[in-house]
């Protein structure tokens, strides 16, 4: 097993074949959508760019986004290798144009050229007891950071609560206040409590459950089911042109806060919802 070759095979993957959980949302939001409206030939047309980039091995979007990497791996292995293997395979995708350059230096202003500069990618380790390999990746997509934002509760202009009721109001409020920006549809992660940094990270880790897989806390599960009613009935609909698919997907997950906070994390994913993972177990490697 080549590491390197198995993790450009998985950015490739990522960027050029969308997983059948997501595909599968978007055909039933385009049956959902009346005929004639710009809200089902959007979605007529996201379809054939998801065919079209499967078909010919291309990224689905132009914006093939920033790489953020799980890898989770077994006590006294070495994070240095799979850093090495994950910034060579990063270069090599670029090459092969399954990357767009997107690594800017924000002092210098100079694109790297290949993806690969300070903590770019993104990669998080966790060691664990089990006797495989997982690394999980996520391309995130500019557009649909930029509307990500983050609350703190209580906030007395949308009279939001520290509680789920806030919570509910709050994620509300920044859907309504994205629009169509971020390339709507999108999917929402929520991260709930931790600090700042904590908040993003929790809301943003959402993005490697399965569509609308419900959390195990009855009230968690809830939630996510009413968001995902409430927000789809905003009528933003796919690229802010109307219609009844706003969102594809709502995740959430919490955190034990300090007494004096109470943050509310809300990360925007795009409709192109790319993400993959691979698992290595006696030298095998499987893809998802």
């Amino acid at each position: 097993m080549n590491l390197q070759e198995s993790i450009l095979k998985l950015i490739r993957k990522a960027s050029t074949d969308l997983s059948p959980d997501v595909e599968d949302a978007i055909k039933k939001a385009y049956e959902t959508e009346d005929e004639g409206t710009p809200a089902r030939n959007v979605f007529g047309t996201i379809l054939e760019d998801i065919q079209l980039a499967r078909q010919k091995s291309t990224p689905i979007c132009q914006d093939t986004g920033a790489l953020i990497f799980y890898i989770d791996f077994p006590v006294g292995d070495s994070e240095q290798k799979y850093r090495e293997a994950i910034e060579n395979a990063a270069s090599q995708a670029t090459e092969l144009q399954y990357l767009r350059p997107n690594a800017v230096d924000p002092v210098t202003n100079k694109n790297s050229g290949n993806n690969i500069g300070k903590n770019a990618p993104y990669i998080h380790f966790h060691q664990w007891d089990k006797d495989e390999v997982r690394i999980r990746l996520m391309l995130k997509g500019g557009g649909s950071e930029n509307v990500g934002t983050q609350y703190k509760l209580p906030d007395s202009g949308l009279k939001a609560g520290r509680d789920l009721k806030g919570v509910r109001k709050v994620v509300i409020d920044a859907v309504t206040k994205a629009q169509g920006l971020g390339c709507a549809p999108g999917i929402i992660g929520v991260g709930i409590g931790g600090d700042r940094v904590t908040s993003y990270a929790l809301s943003k880790e959402q993005f490697f459950r399965k569509l609308n897989q419900r959390h195990e806390n009855p009230e968690i599960a809830k939630l996510e089911e009413e968001l995902h009613t409430d927000l789809n009935k905003l009528g933003i609909g796919p690229m802010g042109f109307g219609g009844k698919t706003t969102v594809l997907g709502t995740h959430i997950d919490y955190q034990h806060r300090h007494p004096a906070t109470f943050y509310v994390a809300i990360s925007y994913m795009c409709w192109a919802y790319r993400r993959k993972q691979m698992i290595i177990k006696n030298g095998e490697v499987t893809y998802d």
